[in-house]
């Protein structure tokens, strides 16, 4: 490994350059080397934070400001836990904003989190029959807030790829038609690629504003964005649309 000086603005950037190992694949040390150079991953070490992902929520949630003090919050897919990191704080789970309602925070992910202050976590499938009344059970009610950073398997196949985290997306926006509060609100992550109008037509039936956006955080060389629906109309606009569209 070298690291390579360059300049800019008077200011010097200390770049790190992977040289290839024996036995190491090329893409793996591009991603090594990207990891290596990218400052929101060192911004995580810093702050603490389980992943650079965790900057995605935030910057998400400065702009549409949906997670507020009190709300009750449901992560799908939460491991490793960074965005389950930032509702805690922002929701005031922990109780620390004195004067501000304590929301809750729950995560359910197919493997064990490891246990976060302030969260709940469970292994859950919320694909399963009965998850949705489950997930209510341990909220103490509906969800204001449900959010999803999941991405299926890769298969190395970009069209494949794309449909596959399209469908797990619109998956994730069944349930939250089942657990949101009226007036609540769902994020989550899609692909840009062709498929994702379906998607956008539920979702603009169901909730009042809908918004598109690739935050910062997500890298430049990604086809990544989130959705961000608000204003969650009712169980009941969602009824004449029980199955996938």
């Amino acid at each position: 490994m070298t690291t390579k000086n360059t300049s800019g603005r008077g200011q010097r950037e200390l770049r790190v350059k992977v040289k290839t190992a024996r036995g190491r694949k090329l893409s793996s040390t591009r991603w090594l080397e990207r990891q290596l150079n990218d400052p929101y991953v060192a911004a995580a070490r810093r702050d603490g934070y389980r992943g650079r992902a965790a900057y995605k929520l935030l910057e998400l949630d400065d702009k549409y400001r949906f997670l507020v003090p009190g709300a009750r919050v449901v992560d799908l897919g939460c491991a490793p836990g960074g965005w389950l990191q930032v509702a805690v704080a922002r929701v005031n789970a922990l109780g620390e904003k004195q004067g501000k309602r304590v929301g809750t925070v729950l995560g359910v992910d197919l493997q064990e989190v490891e246990p976060l202050a302030g969260a709940e976590a469970h292994v859950l499938d919320f694909l399963e029959e009965g998850a949705e009344e489950q997930v209510k059970v341990w909220l103490g009610g509906p969800a204001d807030v449900v959010m999803s950073d999941m991405a299926a398997a890769s298969s190395g196949h970009k069209q494949t790829d794309h449909l596959r985290i399209m469908a797990l997306c619109e998956a994730a926006a069944y349930f939250a038609f089942d657990v949101l509060e009226e007036g609540g609100t769902f994020v989550a992550k899609v692909l840009a690629g062709g498929a994702e109008g379906e998607l956008q037509q539920l979702l603009k039936k169901n909730f009042k504003k809908v918004a598109n956006v690739k935050p910062p955080a997500s890298r430049s060389d990604s086809s990544e964005k989130y959705v961000v629906a608000q204003g969650f109309r009712g169980r009941s606009s969602s009824d004449a649309s029980d199955e996938p569209v």
